[in-house]
């Protein structure tokens, strides 16, 4: 019996030795493969669930929030957003239990947000998209940098915020659901 619970406890240390060091060696971790939510914890009532390999929800509000905190980091992911969807990705999160604009950098996704200043692209109240992207109705990618103070946000590779900022210096990451229909999938990040 303590040998089974040896070896259990022994292949636990070995996995995590292997995501460490992925993590230090600058491979891409998949978070999300569309087959379960293990890496994410939830908080609020949205209806996230599996579909077809994509995580969705189109009721309730709420977030699905990192296991872990990051500092300097690539993110690559895909989302789906239908029409008058809220959603977004944020960012170096400094409390993963009141996440907003405030304890947070939002990358939005929200084309027809009434402050078009933060709509998809944007980082909200920080700063504004560079380019105008519409993003309903089709899957997109995101690939966001945050590497020290310099942040990077690419939509469909274009280039929509490129800002130095220093207000969250690390943190975990969400997936965000507020209104409309939202799916993610093949979400990666990549420790710097």
């Amino acid at each position: 019996m303590y040998s089974k619970f040896l070896l259990l406890i022994l292949a636990a240390l070995v996995a995590g030795c292997h995501m460490v060091k992925a993590a230090n060696d600058g491979r891409w971790i998949t978070l999300f493969d569309g087959t379960n939510l293990d890496n994410w914890n939830t908080t609020g009532d949205a209806n996230w669930r599996i579909v077809d390999a994509a995580v969705q929800a189109d009721a309730g509000s709420g977030m699905l929030v990192s296991g872990q905190s990051y500092g300097d980091f690539e993110i690559r992911l895909e989302f789906w957003a239908d029409a008058n969807s809220n959603s977004g990705v944020f960012i170096r999160c400094t409390d993963p239990a009141a996440i907003s604009p405030d304890t947070c950098y939002e990358v939005n996704i929200f084309d027809t947000r009434p402050d078009q200043s933060g709509r998809t692209g944007a980082i909200v109240n920080v700063a504004p998209p560079l380019a105008v992207i519409d993003t309903e109705g089709r899957w997109n990618t995101y690939e966001i940098r945050a590497e020290g103070t310099h942040l990077v946000v690419k939509l469909n590779g274009v280039v929509t915020v490129d800002i130095h900022d220093g207000k969250f210096p690390a943190g975990h990451f969400t997936l965000q659901y507020g209104a409309g229909g939202v799916k993610f999938r093949n979400v990666k990040i990549r420790p710097l």
